[in-house]
This record gives C-alpha cells, sequence and structure tokens, in this order.
C-alpha cells in the first residue's frame, strides 16, 4: 500500500500548545447536546427524510429532553424551510428548546435563513459555516487566507444586520475543517466573530470547531480544543462546541477528549448517521456518561422504541453490535460469560434483599455487563434464552439453513419463548421440521378469527381494500397511503387498531420455487407482538401478516 502518500497531521498543523491539562481532568458533567439529524445527518441519506419522517424524528428528541436541535438547512431545501416554518406557525416545538438553523456565509442564503425563523417564539440560533483547512480554501474555494477572512467577516455582518435586533436569536460560527486549519488563522478569524457580534455572557456566541474530517489520533483534537479554549477573546461570552466525524472510527474519544480540552457542547447524531463513516454518536457519548455515574441529561430508557423510530426516519438499520443500542450487545454466547452474568445477577439480587436497598438502585457491578440493561428497557434474561436455545437446537440457523427464512433479531427473542415453552413440554430436541411448524403456529396461523380479504385494487392515485369482520364487509378507498397503510385504516375504521411498528421481508425457499415471507412487529394495545404472512407475491404476504395481527386473541 503506497502509505508513503500521506503526510502526518503534524506535518501539516504546526499546534504551539506545549503544556495540557485536558489529561488530568475528569468528565463529571454532561454537556449541551445538540443532536444534527434533521440537517447533517439528513443529508447522508439516501432518500432524505418526507415531512413526516422529519416531524417523527423531531418529537422524538424533544421526548428524549434535548434542549436545543438544529432542524435543518432552510436556504438549501424547500422541505427544510417548510419544517422551520412548522415550528414558527405551530407550538411543535416546547418553549424552553432552542432551534437551530444552519447556512453557508453567502448574503442570499443568509436572507432566506432569517425568513424562514420570523415568528418562531423559542430561541434561534443562527448557524454560519465556512471551510477555512488550506487545501479547502485553494481548491475549493480558491481564496487567500485574507480574501476568506474577509468573506467570513461579509458574511457576520449580513447576520447581524438581519437579525441582530432580533431579542431571542443568537448566532454560532463553524470554521468548518477546523481540525486541518492553521492554529492562529482560525484563532483570528473566530476572535474577529465574537468581536463582530459583540459576544457576551448575556448573550453568549457559539464556535463550534469542527474535526469535519478526522485525520489525527484524539489527543491531538484535544490538543487544538485546548489552545483554543486557553487563547480565544472574550472567552467568558463563548460557548465552545465540537462536530467531531468519525473517519478513522475516534469519533467518540475526540468528542471526550475535547470536553476534557474545555468544549461545552457537542454537535452529532443520535446513533452517529452522518456523511461517510457518520458524525459522532450521542447516544454512546451519553451512554458513557451513564455507566461513569453521570446523569446524560437525555432520557434513553426506552432505547428499543428510540432505535425503531430512527431506523424507520433514516431507513437505515441499526447494526447489531452498535454499543447499547443492537441488538447483541447484551448477548453472551460464550458459556463462560453467560455463567459469570447469571452469578452475577444472582448476586446482585441477593445484596439488594441483604442491604433492602432497591435493585434498580443498588450499585452495578455485573460480570461483562458495563450498565444494567433494565436501564435501557431492557432484559438480559429474555436474550440468553435465545442464546441457549441456539446453542442445543440453532433456532435461527436451522430456519435459515432449512427454509431460507431470516428471522430479525428481536423476532429471534420472541419465538425463543414459544420454542423454550414447546421444548420443555414435549422434552425433545427440535428438528428444522419442527421448529417451521412451531413457527407457522405462532406466527401464520390466524383460524377463523382474522379479518378476511375480500377485495384490493391499487393505482398510482388511489388504493381501495375491503375486508369481512365478524360477517361484515368494511371498505376503504385513500389517497396518498400505501397498500399497508391503506389497509390498517379500513381495520381501524371496523374497530381494530393496530400500530406497525417494524416491517421485514424474507422467503421460504420450499420445493422448485419460494414464497414472500413478510414479517411485522406490531402493538396493538399495551402489547408489542410479531406476526407473519406467507403469499406469492410481497404485498399480499404483507396484508397476510397485518390481518393475522389484526386476529381476535
Amino acid at each position: 500500500m503506497p502509505s508513503h502518500r500521506y503526510r502526518p497531521v503534524h506535518d501539516r498543523v504546526d499546534l504551539p500548545l506545549t503544556e495540557r491539562t485536558w489529561p488530568q481532568q475528569r468528565l463529571t458533567r454532561a454537556p449541551l447536546w445538540v443532536p444534527v439529524d434533521l440537517r447533517d445527518g439528513n443529508q447522508a441519506l439516501a432518500e432524505p427524510m418526507d415531512p413526516a419522517r422529519k416531524r417523527r424524528f423531531f418529537e422524538l428528541m424533544i421526548a428524549m429532553g434535548y434542549k436545543e436541535v438544529e432542524v435543518g438547512y432552510p436556504s438549501a431545501s424547500q422541505t427544510d424551510y417548510d419544517f422551520v416554518r412548522l415550528i414558527a406557525e405551530t407550538d411543535l416545538a416546547p418553549d424552553d428548546v432552542t432551534i437551530v438553523v444552519f447556512t453557508a456565509a453567502r448574503r442570499d442564503l443568509i436572507e432566506r435563513t432569517v425568513a424562514s425563523v420570523r415568528g418562531i417564539r423559542n430561541p434561534v440560533v443562527i448557524h454560519v459555516y465556512t471551510a477555512t483547512a488550506p487545501t479547502w480554501r485553494e481548491v475549493v474555494l480558491g481564496r487567500s487566507r485574507g480574501d476568506l477572512a474577509d468573506l467570513i467577516l461579509a458574511a457576520g455582518t449580513d447576520v447581524l444586520e438581519l437579525a441582530g435586533h432580533l431579542p431571542h436569536v443568537r448566532f454560532e460560527f463553524s470554521p468548518e475543517v477546523f481540525n486541518l486549519t492553521e492554529p492562529d488563522y482560525v484563532l483570528d478569524v473566530c476572535d474577529a466573530m465574537t468581536a463582530l457580534w459583540d459576544a457576551s455572557p448575556e448573550r453568549p456566541v457559539i464556535l463550534n470547531l469542527p474535526a469535519t474530517v478526522e485525520i489525527a489520533t484524539p489527543n491531538v483534537y484535544a490538543d487544538q480544543i485546548e489552545y483554543m479554549h486557553r487563547n480565544l477573546a472574550r472567552r467568558d461570552g463563548v460557548i465552545l462546541s465540537v462536530h467531531p466525524h468519525n473517519d478513522r472510527g475516534t469519533g467518540i474519544a475526540c468528542a471526550e477528549l475535547a470536553l476534557l480540552a474545555g468544549a461545552q457542547r457537542v454537535e452529532g447524531c443520535i446513533f452517529g448517521n452522518g456523511e461517510r463513516t457518520g458524525n459522532v454518536d450521542i447516544a454512546t457519548l451519553a451512554l458513557n456518561l451513564h455507566a461513569q455515574g453521570v446523569d446524560p441529561m437525555i432520557d434513553f430508557s426506552d432505547i428499543d422504541e428510540i432505535r425503531r423510530t430512527v431506523e424507520y426516519c433514516n431507513g437505515i438499520e441499526v447494526h447489531p453490535r452498535h454499543p447499547y443500542v443492537g441488538d447483541l450487545v447484551h448477548t453472551a454466547f460464550s458459556g463462560t460469560h453467560q455463567d459469570a452474568i447469571r452469578k452475577g445477577m444472582a448476586e446482585h439480587r441477593e445484596r439488594a434483599a441483604a442491604t433492602g436497598i432497591d435493585e434498580r438502585d443498588l450499585e452495578w457491578r455485573v460480570p461483562y455487563l458495563p450498565v444494567d440493561p433494565a436501564d435501557l428497557g431492557r432484559s438480559y434474561d429474555a436474550v440468553i434464552r435465545v442464546n441457549s436455545q441456539s446453542g442445543k437446537g440453532g433456532i435461527a440457523y436451522l430456519l435459515e439453513t432449512g427454509f431460507g427464512v431470516e428471522l430479525p433479531r428481536r423476532m429471534q427473542i420472541d419465538f425463543a419463548r414459544a420454542v423454550q415453552q414447546h421444548a420443555d413440554a414435549e422434552g425433545a430436541e427440535l428438528s428444522a421440521s419442527d421448529l417451521w411448524a412451531l413457527f407457522a403456529q405462532t406466527y401464520l396461523d390466524a383460524g377463523d378469527t382474522a379479518p378476511a380479504l375480500v377485495h384490493y385494487s391499487v393505482d398510482d392515485a388511489h388504493t381501495e381494500i375491503t375486508v369481512r369482520l365478524d360477517g361484515v364487509e368494511h371498505t376503504h378507498r385513500a389517497a396518498g397511503l400505501g397498500p399497508v397503510e391503506s389497509l390498517i385504516s379500513v381495520l381501524a375504521a371496523a374497530g381494530t387498531e393496530i400500530e406497525v411498528l417494524s416491517l421485514h421481508q424474507t422467503s421460504v425457499e420450499a420445493g422448485g420455487g419460494s414464497d414472500a415471507l413478510t414479517l411485522i412487529e406490531y402493538r396493538r394495545g399495551a402489547n408489542v407482538e410479531w406476526a407473519a404472512g406467507r403469499a406469492r407475491s410481497v404485498l399480499e404476504a404483507s396484508f397476510a401478516a397485518v390481518l393475522r395481527a389484526a386476529r381476535r386473541h
């Protein structure tokens, strides 16, 4: 590999910091978290969010407790502009939530950005950015250091002219690719902006220092942040923010070390979505604090619901090994790990009983589990039973190799309960055919208690569906809804309401061909359950799964 083509960061950025204090610091409180999923993360999606998904994501972040949210790039996207106007014209955002809007340093774009926030009652931050690193100046912008500084100050002047009189509006500046910019230059530019905007403790300016492309070990970024922290003018009128990316896979470490070095605010995405390898993962950062006894100030107590919403809005599944949230992170496949965890859980219960302290308040010290899964709304016991069955009968493996059926991990957990009960009752090991028969009985067979599909038609404009329920036919005709959503609507009109949480497609390979198999996770009343549908077409398999979910229990 031609490694000689690349220059180490120390040859490109000469950092004048010889003594550092960040290695002696400790993280004792959460920073201000600023999720940028609706702007930066949204730009990184193959299919950017439509208004409904964007609103659902925003409502999730508010429910989790975020107090500052970057909601979009209104000058670059009509969808983003309309979403900002929705916030302005409704009570979607609670009064204590700060709304951040993003713009490039160009007057016409700044004008449209300011227009988008008119009428918003919430605190507002107008976030202006320009790339400042030498390669960007020379290759992308074609400007000298002086020319670029003039451009940045002109944009700052435009912001001040257009929005400086608004009492609830504050300003943010990002020197994009800060970590590759000469320290003296970026310090001068930032000081010029805080002077122009008259940064003060009463109306602080946010200086956001991005590691837009990770190019060094995390200690280098920490040094860069500490240099700015110690040398910025008007430091008491500055909120020092960081925005690490993850090109080297060390975005988390960069953010944590930056906080030790004086940063007060972190921009990132909830599960690390973003361009290339992504933005820093706020969930991991926050739960790392939780695991050290520091309140992260964000609620992750129902992490599966958070994951489902983020997956739906992004159209990207969270990796099963993703820290804290992945489906496998509380699963031990090793027998020695399982034994240690079981013993640790038993000892935890015994200590609680002996001391009279509630298990949820007792110090956590269970081997291999850095946090109690119950803190995140999960149960370790449910996961380990699946693993035990997999060790004996290979539930998921046998279904996949015998029938081509790939079950989502959460459905494996659900099905394992049925397998466990059946195996305990029968006292025998189950073959692949036994497992498939039990799967069909558990998720496919609905008997005569499910609604029947009488008729459906789908064209570009409308969907029409008729179902028979308790001998009565119900018809629903809708525009703008997909077939599955239309079926759910006609069932709701007939008095049977279900909420589909996730939908997965696989197939059943048997004989000379294969059938489509749709697997749905749904909520009906207070219960979250699974159902399946099998047919020659994907659409009819999806209908069958929904109808099975709507059966009478």
